[in-house]
């Protein structure tokens, strides 16, 4: 029998974080620094502010609305501008953060942020437009034209507000992130101008690195007219002591046209440092899930390491998972009773079936199902393929072939340890035998349900038909797990 202790240490952490070319040899120690950890709460903070702004925009809307008594004056009920208003911010927040918002290289003096509140305000307010004109309900034009004109302007004082602060703490130290640049050529240079004028990424450019010695002892200016900020110019190459020594969390390899091996030597020298690498790639773009691009300002990062989270997506679908468990947990308690009782009278055994199963991360934790096998069947072996198995029950054919079987997991969605939407569950002894490929299917939460589940390669194992979990981690979004829910229940009342 395989069980977690098996799993041992491997599982407590993902594999390094290196693409799939060359670069597995080396391990990065990538921590999950003080500097993150203010980030992901500052992204948090902002879209519950952004939230909350948009609410009392609206509700200040319709204040204004009543006040003047324009157009037909119709009279709403609190609760249902409060509701409106609500669900108005929930839309504009997926929206934001699908468009990027949220995201740290959100920048480019700022001009971006505002074009984007602009963009999606006016795109949330035809929504609302073609939601009322569609609906039965009694909607104002000159409400929604009050939103449209406080909602941007709140959104973007809040968040010259939020960039105040985040620069004020940033000042004190707080969430910065200090860089050294290899290479002092103009590509280096344009990097440490957009990290120099974008204060709220929290990326402190400290030094130049470049192999070229009649450059060291330099001095490099911002670009610009104003010229306040420089940096000096260090020779090469680079090394781990030098990295160690420097101080330095992030190492940016500023030479577009660096040869393969002086690429990967320069890595490795980082990872040995325990510094993170980004590098500004040439024209040719490795497609690897382990490459996260960003944009800043024009300048295109590539990072090793997962692909930026969408908090406010999975902000969205933890409370989304909470509130469906919960409603589903109460409407199908009798369900669950009538499957219980059936379950006890068709085989010895207990109700429930706990396992061992690897989720997020390689975090281990006990699944719940119903039973559908007989007590003698062993606990860890590959899943019956075919209901003709002698291992399955006469009611467990039925829970497996309407998916009933999976119920119980909401517990475990309600734990937070899955969520309904996300690549299935595997037990330890699958994981034990995992390439870094597969490994990516544990970047997000185990689901109840996802793109395998509903493909016709469900009858085969799940580790063989990664595409189907590697597309949902890389264009995963609300609207999308919503698709996959209802597929699933009309995949489930079909009895397939």
């Amino acid at each position: 029998m395989h069980t977690s202790a098996k799993l041992g240490r491997s599982t407590q952490r993902l594999p390094p974080e290196i693409p799939a070319i060359d670069l597995r040899m080396f391990e990065t120690g990538e921590a999950r620094t003080s500097a993150s950890h203010f980030r992901r709460a500052v992204v948090a903070c902002e879209a519950v502010a952004d939230l909350l702004t948009i609410v009392l925009a609206v509700l200040l809307g319709y204040v204004t609305y009543s006040s003047l008594a324009l157009g037909r004056h119709i009279h709403y009920p609190t609760h249902a501008v409060l509701g409106l208003a609500l669900a108005f911010a929930v839309v504009m927040v997926l929206m934001l953060d699908r468009i990027g918002a949220y995201r740290r290289a959100n920048s480019l003096l700022r001009v971006r942020e505002t074009e984007q509140i602009l963009r999606v305000s006016a795109q949330a307010s035809l929504i609302a437009l073609a939601v009322s004109f569609f609906s039965s309900i009694l909607f104002s034009r000159w409400l929604l034209v009050l939103c449209l004109a406080l909602v941007p302007l709140a959104l973007f004082i809040q968040k010259t507000l939020v960039y105040m602060l985040v620069r004020a703490f940033h000042s004190k130290g707080f969430g910065i992130e200090r860089v050294l640049i290899y290479g002092a050529g103009g590509t280096g240079r344009r990097v440490f101008s957009v990290l120099a004028r974008s204060p709220k990424l929290g990326m402190e450019p400290l030094a130049f690195i470049d192999d070229d010695s009649a450059k060291a002892g330099a001095t490099v200016f911002e670009m610009g007219y104003e010229r306040r900020r420089s940096a000096r110019v260090f020779s090469g190459p680079v090394s781990s002591e030098l990295i160690t020594r420097s101080g330095v969390d992030l190492l940016i390899i500023a030479i577009p046209s660096i040869g393969r091996d002086r690429f990967l030597r320069t890595v490795e020298e980082a990872f040995k440092a325990k510094a993170r690498v980004s590098f500004v790639p040439s024209h040719f773009l490795p497609s690897d899930p382990w490459i996260d691009y960003q944009d800043i300002d024009g300048v295109l990062l590539a990072s090793f390491g997962r692909s930026a989270r969408q908090t406010a997506y999975e902000l969205m679908k933890r409370v989304c998972d909470i509130a469906g468990s919960v409603a589903l947990l109460i409407l199908g308690a009798p369900l669950f009773g009538l499957l219980a009782l059936l379950i006890t009278i068709d085989s010895e055994g207990p109700v429930f079936f706990r396992q061992d199963r690897v989720g997020e991360h390689g975090q281990i934790f006990k699944m719940f199902k119903f039973r559908t096998m007989h007590l003698n069947a062993a606990p860890y072996e590959y899943s019956p393929c075919a209901s003709e198995d002698p291992r399955i029950t006469r009611v467990g054919r039925f829970l497996r072939r309407t998916s009933l079987d999976e119920l119980p997991q909401l517990v475990n969605v309600l734990q937070g340890k899955m969520s309904m939407v996300g690549p299935r569950p595997e037990m330890p002894f699958i994981v034990e035998q995992y390439s870094e490929n597969h490994w990516q299917r544990l970047q997000v939460k185990p689901g109840l349900t996802g793109l395998w589940q509903l493909s016709g390669d469900r009858a085969f194992l799940i580790h063989e038909n990664m595409e189907y979990d590697l597309y949902y981690i890389q264009h995963r979004n609300f609207f999308m797990d919503l698709a996959i829910l209802l597929h699933t229940s009309i995949f489930a009342m079909r009895g397939i």
